[in-house]
């Protein structure tokens, strides 16, 4: 028997069970992985909790938990090319990856786009806590950004700028060369800061605000939470083109992109990994819990106040 955390119906953190469950193994063509870390993300207990998400992501209860993880290669089944025991991994398993073992289909060599469930080789210098931050994070940052086209002498205006897909969103923006506005509660401003972009309050007043540190206004817009960013933007003149959002659904306000970590390139996370690497990309890390407290770690992640990403170590 082995360890993974279930849900049997869709609730808060307090439907979340740290279950005994069969010890899955590697089949032809896939792998096996002894998840050390797994990072959480916002969709995580949105899954948990509401049905019109989980049935966008083709999950009911009873279903796993958690889609980032980091860990070792400790099976390998017949015919699974690239990968071997002892192998250092992450990428992402849906609804599973907060588990002892998770097993995934080790990729074609010949493949050249992303799929559901992703697994790399974790670079050398990089430790399973942070790996297991990048999948959903740096996917969907890069897809929002590539969106618009962020690139050298943009202004970018990001809400939501210092929750776990903003910072990737900032740091991003700052490499292409971008001028980063982002959006956050004042406690946070010094955070922001460090990872060079310009804080300003969210709330009535926004477009007052930003136009006060940017008069011309900004020249593009990715918002991460809600439509206050979207709308904002709108008012400011940015044109609909240059505004993507990942949190208001498939039809946003204003005709604007809806995008999410789907619309990632192949390579950008292994691009993002390279940034990390090369310390030109940081990844704070608010808190780790261990497995057994997976239910105080979703309570932080839901709560929206932490600044950076929770991980959960196994």
């Amino acid at each position: 028997m082995s360890r993974a955390v279930t849900y049997r119906a869709f609730g808060g953190p307090e439907v979340l069970e740290l279950s005994e469950v069969a010890e899955p193994h590697a089949g032809p063509g896939e792998v096996r992985v002894r998840v050390t870390a797994a990072g959480l993300n916002p969709m995580d207990w949105a899954i948990a909790s509401v049905p019109r998400v989980a049935a966008m992501f083709d999950v009911a209860p009873p279903a796993g938990f958690g889609y980032d993880l980091a860990g070792v290669v400790d099976e390998v089944g017949s015919g699974a090319e690239g990968f071997a025991v002892g192998d250092r991994v992450y990428g992402g398993a849906m609804a599973r990856a907060v588990a002892d073992f998770v097993v995934m289909r080790a990729p074609a060599p010949e493949a050249t786009t992303p799929a559901p469930d992703a697994l790399l080789h974790t670079p050398d210098g990089i430790g399973d806590e942070i790996a297991a931050t990048l999948p959903v994070a740096g996917r969907t940052a890069a897809a929002a950004l590539s969106r618009v086209g962020t690139g050298s002498g943009d202004t970018v205006l990001i809400g939501g700028a210092a929750g776990g897909v903003g910072i990737f969103a900032v740091q991003l923006a700052r490499l292409a060369g971008a001028r980063v506005i982002g959006t956050a509660s004042e406690g946070t401003f010094g955070f922001l800061r460090e990872l060079g972009a310009e804080p300003v309050a969210y709330g009535p007043g926004l477009a007052e605000r930003v136009r006060a540190l940017a008069p011309q206004g900004p020249t593009a817009a990715v918002d991460l939470f809600g439509t206050e960013t979207v709308e904002t933007a709108l008012e400011l003149g940015v044109a609909p083109g240059r505004i993507a959002t990942i949190a208001a659904g498939p039809n946003p306000p204003g005709g604007v992109h809806s995008t999410g970590g789907a619309d990632a390139e192949p390579g950008d996370l292994a691009r993002i990994a390279e940034a990390v690497l090369a310390g030109d990309l940081v990844v704070p890390i608010a808190a780790t819990y261990p497995i057994e407290r997976i239910r105080d770690a979703v309570e932080a992640q839901a709560g929206r106040h932490v600044h950076g990403k929770i991980v959960v170590t196994l």
